[in-house]
């Protein structure tokens, strides 16, 4: 199936299995049954919320079956699942058996846009394992200062499905997309696409890290302009080669150094485009400039590239790229700069937790006092700790895995001063912000990218962050 093109499905009487309640589950359960299909949704927690919302379902004449997500309804034609629902459930196990197909939102979306009779919006889809909502949110800014109708969608916490069956018309989407949504989303077809990155991530969900980064790789397939991959993960450029893609799509590489052909780059300070202007072999088109980008850490810069690069495979102009990119505000928790007390820098990078993003926080900074720690989700820290160990002036570590770091540390940064705190209660973040700024001196930055998942301490990364800003606001109150 081609790009462009709408597939049609006749739903009137189709019996549709929808697997999980919550914000990919409604939507889907509500727009099958809006348009004929006699829809079960499953769902295994039996609590007080999903027995409302199953109400709220029955209500319009929808089956709704709690306490119960692994039996596979009789007479199914087709499952249309939640993206987190693992791959080995017995659910899906017996749908395969009985050769019935399972779609999850992304898919579900994708066959449906254009059902209301206007036209279907094209897709640039991106994916990674860091970085992806950045990267879509300046798309979307790029796209906006063209002019565009457009929205950031998908995995960024804007349902699809609300996307192409909505009342606005939309020139093109900017679209989020996890591995867990790729995995069920056989038929997808972007007009262009980027992988930002590969590091090892929910491979307990995938099963190994050839088996995610495939479920990656399919942002790729289909695509009908523009692969875009990161020179500095060849990993992401196996994927482009791997890709079966329509005739005259082109790979196109995002570098922080100074670009070859068919690439976007940095020279003196200057996002480039060698990619997308009339001879790329003795040509560069100047976008921004790096100061342009907030914040012009390194990661972030690529970020930038690598959503110019989308943007351009749609034809915007240079003049939109730089504006987009000026326009862009960071969501919080990412890179966010909190206070300065003291000629020392307090940045909120919560949202770093696992390994690989946190190293790209690290090496935003000369000299750090780290604040890391929480749960390790499996992860090991020899690696990050061997990368910036140059860079550590001091590190505080909380939460229930910070011996896994602390071990890390003692290997390979043995001089770097620890701060080891046993307490885990939430108010721990205030002792750790008081401890770091003992480590601090001017010119220092501390910096919370935990490489660890907040929920031993936290109710989610935002809350961490909370923490860690209302701390540093506190001392910098006192310090007035």
């Amino acid at each position: 199936m081609g790009s462009q093109e709408v597939s049609t499905v006749d739903w009137q009487g189709k019996r549709v299995t929808v697997a999980g309640l919550g914000v990919s589950g409604i939507p889907a359960a509500r727009a099958l049954h809006e348009r004929g299909a006699l829809v079960t949704v499953v769902n295994d927690g039996d609590d007080a919320r999903a027995r409302t919302q199953a109400a709220e379902l029955e209500a319009l004449g929808i089956t709704v079956r709690l306490g119960d997500g692994a039996t596979l309804p009789p007479s199914t034609e087709l499952v249309v699942t939640a993206p987190g629902w693992q791959p080995d459930k017995p659910l899906f196990l017996a749908a395969a058996e009985a050769g019935v197909p399972v779609w999850g939102d992304v898919e579900l979306a994708w066959r449906l846009r254009g059902d209301n009779g206007r036209k279907a919006a094209p897709w640039l889809a991106v994916t990674g394992t860091n970085g992806k909502t950045t990267t879509v949110r300046m798309l979307a800014s790029i796209l906006e200062a063209a002019g565009l109708r457009t929205a950031a969608v998908g995995n960024i916490g804007v349902s699809l499905l609300d996307a192409v069956l909505g009342e606005t018309e939309y020139d093109v989407l900017a679209v989020e997309l996890s591995s867990y949504q790729l995995h069920w989303a056989p038929s997808l077809r972007a007009h262009s696409a980027a992988v930002l990155n590969l590091a090892p991530d929910h491979l307990d969900w995938h099963g190994s890290m050839e088996a995610y980064a495939a479920d990656k790789g399919r942002v790729y397939e289909g695509n009908t302009v523009a692969c875009v991959y990161n020179v500095s993960d060849p990993a992401t450029e196996d994927l482009v080669r791997e890709a079966d893609v329509e005739e005259g799509c082109r790979a196109i590489g995002f570098t922080l150094g100074a670009p070859g052909p068919s690439q976007l780059g940095v020279v003196d300070g200057i996002l480039v485009d060698r990619a997308f202007v009339a001879n790329r072999q003795k040509q560069a088109q100047e976008l921004a400039e790096v100061s342009d980008v907030n914040p012009p850490a390194p990661h972030n810069i690529a970020n930038a590239l690598a959503a110019a690069a989308l943007a351009r495979a749609f034809g915007v102009e240079p003049a939109a790229v730089r504006d987009g990119l000026r326009a862009f505000r960071p969501d919080a928790h990412r890179i966010e700069h909190v206070a300065d007390i003291g000629e020392v820098a307090y940045v909120d990078d919560s949202k770093a937790t696992n390994t690989h993003a946190t190293e790209a926080s690290l090496a935003a900074y000369d000299s750090i006092v780290w604040i890391a720690g929480g749960l390790a989700k499996g992860a090991t820290f020899d690696e990050l700790v061997t990368g910036a160990a140059k860079r550590l002036r001091g590190v505080v570590l909380i939460g229930a895995d910070r011996a896994l770091i602390h071990e890390a540390l003692t290997r390979h940064a043995p001089e770097v001063p620890v701060v080891d705190l046993e307490r885990t209660d939430t108010g721990a973040m205030s002792e750790a912000v008081a401890r770091a700024a003992e480590l601090a001196r001017p010119g220092d930055t501390v910096l919370l990218a935990p490489a660890c998942a907040s929920m031993d301490m936290f109710t989610n990364y935002n809350k961490r962050g909370e923490a860690f800003a209302d701390a540093v606001r506190a001392r910098a109150d006192e310090s007035a």
